[in-house]
């Protein structure tokens, strides 16, 4: 019984780390596609990310390639960090290219 209650609680942290995974890669994927889409209508700006987020948007002809990455604490922060990531891309709107050049938000 004493044996099995660390790695229970270790099978616990492990399995919060996967949740918490999960969840910041689907937050990346939502900011990543209104990115895209804020980027292919020529709004300036984007949406917030998940905490610690890096958003990059980069315009390659008539395509808006956004890229979310986040860091996600492991075991309870006792290690260290995973990063999760998500790409979107979009197609330029007619009459949003004039003016727009590659960024990074």
């Amino acid at each position: 019984m004493a044996a099995g209650l660390p790695a229970l609680l270790l099978l616990l942290l492990a399995g919060l780390t996967a949740v918490n995974a999960v969840s910041t890669q689907a937050s990346c994927l939502h900011t990543a596609r209104e990115a895209a889409l804020a980027a292919a209508r020529g709004a300036e700006g984007g949406p917030a990310g998940p905490s610690g987020a890096e958003v990059s948007v980069t315009i390659d002809g008539e395509r808006v390639r956004a890229t979310v990455r986040a860091p996600v604490r492991t075991l309870g922060g006792r290690l260290g960090r995973i990063t999760v990531s998500a790409t979107a891309v979009a197609a330029m709107e007619p009459g949003a290219a004039e003016g727009v050049g590659s960024a990074t938000n």
